[in-house]
């Protein structure tokens, strides 16, 4: 990792939300506690350079199309309308670093479903993204895939990511290592801020 250049680079934190950090939540992802002090290290590396996306559930069903639609009639008590908004913030410790850090709120898993996403990382002469936080298996993958049609080089800081299923997460870092290898670094946070200066 010492090899690969990062001073172009910019920090995705994908849904470190209390959404799924907090346990009384339905979407708990029980090891977002063990990824958030490696997710937090790179936010204080360049907070001016990372963004936080949120995903922010729609205040009814009826607001999303088609199998959205049905996913929140299943997850109702997801929407704004029953969900204690509280929940759309992000984990603690990384509320303070907004700002100078960025929120880029979604209301579905990729972070370029924001429009603004795009042109910001541009405007910044930004190439490179490392991208931490959950899920590695939804969120992280729909916007890791999103980046690399963008043509954007990903750096994945493997024990920054987290998932509810250790299967499916293990499944995904294999996947990205094995076909998107070109395209897509796995690192360890510890070698992310060695080479992120």
């Amino acid at each position: 990792m010492t090899e690969l250049a990062l001073r172009a680079a910019a920090h995705l934190a994908i849904d470190m939300q209390r959404l799924f950090g907090e346990p009384e939540s339905p979407w708990c992802v029980p090891w977002m506690e063990r990824a958030l002090p490696q997710v937090l290290a790179l936010a204080r590396r360049q907070p001016d350079r990372t963004v936080f996306t949120r995903f922010i559930p729609p205040r009814q069903p009826e607001d999303m199309p088609g199998a959205w639609r049905d996913y929140y009639k299943h997850w109702r008590a997801m929407t704004q309308q029953n969900l204690d908004e509280r929940l759309l913030e992000l984990m603690p410790p990384l509320q303070a670093l907004v700002p100078p850090g960025h929120l880029c709120d979604k209301a579905v898993y990729s972070a370029f479903a924001n429009p603004k996403l795009a042109p910001w990382l541009k405007s910044q002469g930004i190439d490179t993204l490392i991208v931490s936080g959950g899920e590695t298996d939804v969120c992280v993958l729909a916007t890791v895939m999103s980046a690399l049609d963008l043509g954007y080089r990903i750096v994945l800081a493997t024990d920054a990511l987290c998932s509810a299923s250790d299967r499916t997460h293990d499944a995904l870092l294999l996947l990205y290592r094995e076909r998107f290898s070109q395209q897509i670094a796995t690192a360890t946070t510890e070698e992310v801020l060695q080479a992120w200066n």
